[in-house]
């Protein structure tokens, strides 16, 4: 595969090159926030894709064995974990999946755990249905790597009577991949306080340092307490086309799952994001082997530049997704001059950090997953740009 192949992805109405104006940014901007690949996804996926369009019929549709069968070998052999089909539950999006579950778990009023800073949407499926933030800041420590606050965790729980946790892994958009003895301790303050999870695992293929370990597949107690959500989206570049997998053994959650998802009046999902998935898992492997590699040279790439070229700006360590979580607290700038910095001297469209949380602000999140001579470009305007400060 060419990574390194340039292809314009303006006038196709994407999110990521069409919309600056809309969202209240310049236009000519070098775009690095939202979280999909300026990559092809794989030719096997194009080609079944283009397969199923020629038929010329999009009525509506639903996956047959074939499409878990897929899912179950991936699972299994990129992550040892041995799934059954009757606990898939088919979403449009993790996202959609998340809101289900704060509906299905808590009432108005409830806590709702989280660890900021973390992907927005957590907090704002939260507050958007009437339940409150409760916010377990993730530890920073000198190294630039965040841990876990799992004694805080366990006070906020009792404090505030949770029942539902928001679990992201591997954590964006600080990249870390937790460790199984992290995810067992969690795990038992969890099952103590019976405390129902939702890991967002949509990240679990991009882990370029340590393991990723199924929350759900530690134990039999966290399998029944768990809600596990996966989707080809991040991993295949897919993310247009709304699909994504969740995987419930506990009957009971299950239910009260699907019951909210049929109250919200959703039913078949898309003809072709079905399948694009079922592609992407039977026959993908060769490209996301490649993609690895290339995502891996990107990282190694920004760590080395800015170590000789911008030593004031920090990454923290990338261990998962291609999201680098990026410290710009020792150039002393406001939120205000930060975004100043960043837009209208450096020209780069970025997540600023503050959007992930308070304890985001002075970082910035910026999307690897691009041609590397995109990456260069950037970094050399971020540069000029912050060498005018002086």
């Amino acid at each position: 595969m060419n990574f390194d192949g340039i292809i314009d992805r303006k006038n196709t109405n994407c999110l990521k090159y069409d919309f600056a104006l809309q969202r209240k940014k310049p236009e000519g901007l070098l775009s690095f926030w939202i979280a999909d690949m300026d990559f092809q996804t794989a030719p096997e996926i194009v080609e079944t894709i283009q397969k199923r369009t020629a038929h010329g019929i999009f009525g509506y549709s639903e996956a047959k064995d074939s499409y878990f069968d897929a899912l179950k070998g991936w699972m299994a052999d990129r992550h040892g974990w041995e799934i059954e089909r009757k606990w898939l539950v088919k979403t449009p999006g993790v996202v959609f999946a998340l809101a289900m579950a704060v509906q299905a778990y808590t009432n108005a009023g409830d806590g709702v755990i989280i660890q900021q800073p973390v992907y927005y949407p957590f907090q704002e499926v939260i507050a958007d249905n009437n339940r409150k933030v409760i916010d377990n800041t993730l530890i920073q420590d000198e190294s630039g790597r965040y841990h876990m606050n799992l004694d805080e965790f366990e006070r906020q729980i009792i404090e505030n009577k949770v029942k539902l946790f928001l679990l992201c892994s591997p954590h964006n958009p600080v990249g870390r991949v937790w460790t199984k003895e992290e995810l067992e301790r969690l795990g038992n303050i969890c099952t103590h306080h019976d405390v129902i999870i939702v890991s967002d695992e949509i990240h679990a293929d991009f882990v370029f340092s340590g393991r990723h370990q199924v929350f759900a597949n530690i134990s039999e107690e966290l399998k029944m307490r768990t809600i596990t959500c996966t989707s080809p989206s991040k991993t295949f570049n897919l993310a247009g086309l709304q699909v994504s997998n969740i995987l419930i053994p506990n009957p009971d959650l299950r239910k009260k799952f699907k019951a909210r998802i049929a109250a919200s009046g959703y039913s078949q999902l898309n003809l072709l994001g079905l399948v694009a998935c079922e592609a992407a898992y039977r026959d993908g492997m060769e490209w996301y082997q490649e993609l690895m590699e290339y995502l891996k040279g990107n990282l190694e790439y920004i760590q080395a530049y800015l170590e000789e070229h911008l030593p004031r700006i920090h990454m923290t360590p990338p261990e998962g997704t291609y999201l680098v979580w990026l410290d710009f607290k020792d150039l002393k700038l406001t939120e205000e001059e930060l975004e100043h910095l960043i837009v209208q001297k450096a020209g780069l469209w970025l997540d600023s950090g503050a959007m992930f949380g308070k304890t985001g602000e002075g970082f910035e999140r910026i999307n690897a997953a691009c041609p590397r001579s995109i990456l260069e470009k950037a970094l050399k305007q971020l540069e000029s740009a912050v060498n005018s400060l002086e």
